[in-house]
């Protein structure tokens, strides 16, 4: 599997659509706001291809305490093919000896993706993460925060995180 570094200053439909696809509408900032917060606040931005054909995204928020893991996506027709695991891994390579979080849709919301939703805690489970207690909801989904690596996490560093966020969000020029 190959990393490739994304050029922002060019459309690529094919990584938009599939990070379009892979989350709900509740969960995605617009695209062309996301591509502004990538260059405005350095997010680790990776694409993954495996013969010249795309296999997944991921978007990273480096940070002091701990990483966090954004967006992770692989398309639909290629999950359980073991993708995932390939780009967890190297993500996990890439960030090791460092505490890394990620908030997934909670297993226990009773959903229409409930199966797709255990089966997503239950990879992460098996990779090495750990509940840490902290969940959230937003737009009516319930979210649970994992995380791997040495500390804790607890929901002062979460809302540490969101207004960092808004801080960026907040100074990022907004089109008229």
């Amino acid at each position: 599997m190959q990393t490739v570094q994304l050029n922002l200053d060019e459309e690529n439909a094919q990584v938009r659509s599939l990070y379009e696809s892979a989350f709900p509408k509740e969960e995605q900032i617009p695209w062309t706001d996301l591509m502004k917060l990538v260059k405005s606040m350095s997010l680790d931005f990776s694409v993954y291809s495996e013969n010249g054909n795309l296999v997944g995204l991921t978007i990273v928020y480096p940070r002091p305490q701990f990483n966090w893991f954004w967006y992770f996506a692989v398309p639909e027709t290629l999950r359980g093919n073991g993708i995932g695991q390939k780009i967890l891994s190297q993500l996990l390579e890439k960030y090791k000896d460092q505490s890394n979080i990620l908030d997934m849709e909670s297993p226990e919301q009773v959903c229409e993706n409930s199966m797709q939703r255990k089966r997503r805690h239950a990879f992460y489970l098996r990779n090495g993460f750990r509940d840490t207690g902290v969940g959230k909801s937003f737009k009516g989904i319930d979210y649970t925060i994992m995380m791997i690596g040495e500390g804790t996490f607890t929901q002062r560093d979460y809302d540490q995180i969101i207004n960092e966020l808004r801080a960026y969000w907040d100074a990022m020029p907004k089109e008229k």
